[in-house]
């Protein structure tokens, strides 16, 4: 049945599907600019953890805690979130995320001044809840601003710009905290009692100076976001007498999507994916410190830029590739490719496996948006479409999870390099994912949806 369209003052014309008949740029381009917001904020995290480990005197496993606290806000939000979408709108939630992110960030200030792991912990908690915000609304938003055809392209374009986003919160980190610092573990490794501990609060202050920026950015995003007009990009249930339905509960909206197993199995290939590259992520520097001869966490941190440039790099060359071939065989494809990369990082004995490291992150640029956009293709029935993209959303609680598996394998190993056995293991997981839906892609070519 041809979709009831819904006339609008502004331009575009919404669809009863949620879609659009054509593309608002400005607003695309405005909801675009949230990815990067939490591309920074991901990738300073790899930062603190260098830092706070050797100023906090911790272990591999407690360094973990920093993504713990980070993803498992984005885990306890995500649904919260999608309840304010389905009340709200998408604008609405965007704009709750980025006063929730310009709290958290704010938090920063006493915590440099309490200067305890725990406070830091609950100011990255704070910046969390605000992500889980714009994530579960921008990631959904994105893919429905626009034609059904090509929202898979919208998705993975916006995605495209999360690496940039992680690359100036490395590259904020790197000159901002760790500046001319150099070694912090072996300049702090002789200093004791109260030496060591004025050192260790000083350290902590500059852990303020990013945060300093990345408000200025929050408040004027929020400020245009506010003035600007915005799609609802939300289905309307109609019958087929032309009344509008009430829309689904939260109970109703989980049994649907509990008994949708390709739905089930993209959940689990998220949560596996995320952890995987987060815990990648978290300890590339420290791998970098280890097999590097004197190598400062200035320097260090270098590899990471590496990395998202890598992870950038890869998401274009497949959105490419993905607008020619099988998405799922690509994806399949950069998978086998991923875990081969992985298997050379904990194997080589050298700085090759940092390289290779870097490697995995080319591999891993399309994983995220891609799994995303085909869990919402596996929903057919549309009004449930916000809050699936809040329980793909959760999945992301994988990085709070698999990085305190890899720090405890290296703590109990007592080796680094042997710990990325754990996230080689996902991403032959993800592999195994990639290639069963390509194998489904080829028995129902007819319910395949590709730009």
């Amino acid at each position: 049945m041809q979709a009831k369209e819904v006339e609008s003052k502004h331009g575009w014309i919404q669809l009863s599907d949620g879609y659009l008949n054509k593309t608002p740029i400005f607003q695309f381009i405005l909801v675009c600019l949230m990815f990067p917001l939490w591309g920074a904020a991901a990738s300073l995290n790899d930062i603190l953890i260098t830092q706070f480990k050797t100023v906090f005197m911790l272990n591999d496993a407690a360094t973990a805690f920093v993504q713990s606290a980070f993803y498992g806000g984005y885990f306890l939000i995500a649904i919260p979130a999608s309840i304010v979408i389905k009340k709200m709108s998408y604008k609405f939630a965007i704009m709750i995320g980025l006063i929730a992110y310009i709290v958290g960030c704010g938090l920063f200030f006493p915590a440099s001044q309490v200067a305890t792991y725990g406070m830091f912990l609950a100011a990255i908690f704070a910046i969390a809840i605000g992500l889980s915000f714009l994530e579960t609304s921008a990631e959904t938003y994105s893919s429905m601003l626009g034609p059904k055809k090509s929202a898979n392209f919208r998705i993975n374009f916006a995605g495209t710009l999360v690496p940039l986003g992680d690359i100036l919160g490395i590259v904020l980190g790197k000159y901002l905290i760790f500046g001319t610092v150099g070694n912090l573990s072996e300049k702090m490794a002789n200093m004791h009692g109260a030496a060591r501990l004025a050192y260790g609060e000083k350290m902590l202050q500059l852990t303020l100076r990013p945060y300093k920026y990345i408000l200025i950015v929050l408040v004027v995003m929020l400020i245009i976001l506010a003035l600007t007009p915005m799609p609802a990009a939300k289905a309307t249930n109609t019958s087929s007498d032309g009344v509008e339905e009430e829309k689904p509960s939260l109970g109703e909206t989980f049994r649907y999507l509990v008994k949708n197993a390709r739905f089930r199995k993209a959940v689990a290939a998220q949560f596996v994916y995320v952890g995987m590259q987060t815990t990648v992520w978290s300890f590339t520097i420290r791998l970098a410190l280890k097999m590097g001869d004197h190598l400062t966490d200035s320097a260090a941190s270098t590899f990471m830029i590496y990395s998202y440039i890598a992870w950038f790099v890869g998401k274009v060359v497949a959105n490419f590739l993905m607008g020619r071939f099988s998405i799922t065989r690509v994806l399949a494809i950069y998978s086998v490719f991923g875990t081969i990369a992985l298997i050379l990082t904990m194997s080589i004995p050298n700085m090759t496996s940092v390289i290779m490291a870097i490697a995995a992150s080319f591999f891993f640029g399309p994983q995220w948006p891609t799994i995303y956009s085909h869990a919402l293709d596996t929903v057919t029935e549309k009004k449930y479409n916000e809050t699936a993209g809040a329980f793909v959303v959760m999945a992301i609680v994988g990085g709070a999870i698999v990085p305190a598996i890899q720090g405890w394998v290296s703590d109990i190993t007592g080796s680094m390099q042997f710990s990325f056995i754990v996230p080689m293991l996902c991403f032959l997981y993800v592999t195994i994912y990639w290639a069963l839906e390509y194998r489904y892609d080829k028995k129902h070519p007819y319910t395949v949806v590709e730009d």
